[in-house]
């Protein structure tokens, strides 16, 4: 995705990324928010011009943290994976340079069973972890991922993210810095006031970290035809997935860094998508 979702040429991607976590650094987060309590994030995955200052917000606080490990739960927009797809392979490619891969983690998470499998076709083509890396390269240098590609044919959200939970759990319980990281935007397509409006109202059951709440809302949303909804959130199975492990992880409560929608970084206002960054606790 580089030269469309974010510049190709170092240099111009590397003035483009330190502005938006300089940015980010400016401002106020919010009462409560403790890096060292933060088990995992939400980011979107818009191109950096229109998303990368919220997305910024969560990723200069885990580069606070210096994680050795993220794992990055992103939306399966090709529905490639059949469930959830592990990339098992190697290092993926940015302009800044490589961004490593924790494989043995990887494999730990395929080890898990169906729906967890190797997959790394699914990602081939998707954009939703990639555009990550740059933030991610930049806030903190040397940190591991594992990429999954959270399929919309998945049906078993709770099961598969309390399983992926208390592996990491486990796993941050024996001193392993891990993070976990959902990738998603907000509403696509409606006048920007309706954008917001949604985006709102389905940021109190994920904040809440109840995933049902949050998908039974999301599809009254899409049923209820407000003007130029498509989705209240495009990555609504790798965001129930993540709540589902977060919470074996010990989180409790979301916390909001902040949110946006197109029409803020310059797109038509009567045709917006939105964006948030939250933390969890």
């Amino acid at each position: 995705m580089a030269g469309t979702f974010y510049p190709a040429d170092p240099e111009r991607l590397r003035r483009q990324v330190d502005s938006l976590l300089d940015g980010a650094e400016a401002v106020a987060r919010p009462a409560g928010v403790i890096p060292e309590s933060v088990v995992g994030g939400l980011v979107p995955h818009a191109g950096l011009v229109y998303s990368g200052a919220v997305a910024a917000l969560t990723w200069k606080l885990v580069g606070e943290l210096a994680p050795t490990t993220v794992v990055l739960a992103g939306t399966d927009h090709q529905a490639s994976a059949a469930g959830v797809g592990v990339w098992t392979g190697g290092p993926w490619r940015t302009p800044f340079g490589e961004v490593p891969v924790d494989r043995d983690l990887a494999q730990r998470v395929v080890d898990l069973g169906p729906p967890f499998a190797p997959d790394d076709e699914a990602h081939l083509e998707e954009h939703s972890l990639e555009v990550q890396l740059p933030l991610l390269a930049r806030a903190c240098p040397g940190t591991m991922i594992v990429p999954l590609a959270v399929s919309p044919r998945l049906r078993t959200h709770a099961d598969a993210g309390a399983r992926l939970g208390r592996l990491l759990a486990e796993l941050r319980g024996a001193g392993n810095r891990i993070l976990l990281v959902a990738s998603s935007d907000f509403a696509h397509y409606p006048p920007a006031r309706v954008c917001e409006e949604v985006d709102d109202r389905l940021l109190v059951p994920l904040l809440e970290l109840n995933g049902d709440a949050l998908g039974d809302l999301e599809t009254a949303l899409r049923r209820a035809k407000m003007p130029g909804l498509v989705c209240g959130l495009c990555g609504i199975d790798p965001v129930r997935f993540t709540l589902a492990a977060l919470s074996q992880m010990g989180a409790t409560r979301g916390i909001l860094l902040g949110k946006a929608t197109s029409a803020d970084a310059g797109g038509d206002p009567r045709r917006t998508v939105g964006y948030a960054a939250a933390v969890f606790v």
